[in-house]
């Protein structure tokens, strides 16, 4: 029976490495899958998922407005899915993580989606927060804080390498914009800060 996950982090904890990995799995075996990526992140090459360490394959793109329960029902009745993977299930939209579970319930297909649990001011973001919330199974992929304890957090840093401490919740950016933390230290950096 097809199930929905949601393997969740702060950023650099190898959730696009551990997708790829995966999804390279159903590949080797013969198996049909399908990888979604976001069209708003666009830090690579646009319909490509690609890790730090240089891992890549080919995606669709979602935008918010995309209904992925047609979309993916497209897809598997001109050629059966075996397995769906979502990268940064972050952007997805209410509505779209309730389409993945009918691509699970319906369709009977799993889904794996992969994003980052909070924002840069330790908000859920609208894909993991049902995600959370509705997924059958949940995993937590752990990085690490410059202090050694486990980042639960991610900082948004401005030009200079300060801590920003509002705006929106969306800035596409990597290890030059953003960087994770445990809770000690976002805290001191972010909610200590905020008017």
């Amino acid at each position: 029976m097809a199930q929905l996950y949601f393997y969740y982090s702060a950023m650099n904890a190898g959730k696009s490495t551990s997708l790829l990995q995966s999804a390279y799995n159903y590949k080797e075996r013969g198996m049909n899958a399908v990888i979604y990526t976001a069209a708003l992140d666009d830090r690579y090459e646009v319909g490509k998922v690609t890790s730090r360490i240089g891992l890549q394959a080919d995606a669709q793109l979602y935008r918010s407005e995309d209904n992925l329960y047609q979309a993916i029902g497209v897809l598997h009745n001109s050629k059966p899915l075996d397995c769906v993977f979502i990268d940064e299930a972050q952007f997805l939209t209410k509505a779209q993580v309730y389409q993945l579970i009918e691509v699970v319930d319906e369709l009977d297909i799993p889904v794996l989606a992969y994003g980052l649990r909070t924002d840069f001011l330790g908000e859920t973001f609208e894909g993991s927060h049902y995600l959370l919330a509705w997924a059958d199974k949940l995993f937590e992929l752990k990085t690490v804080c410059y202090c050694g304890r486990k980042a639960n957090f991610v900082v948004r840093l401005d030009e200079q390498g300060y801590a920003v401490t509002s705006g929106n919740q969306v800035e596409i950016g990597g290890n030059d914009r953003y960087e994770s933390m445990c809770r000690k230290h976002f805290k001191a950096l972010v909610w200590d800060h905020q008017e």
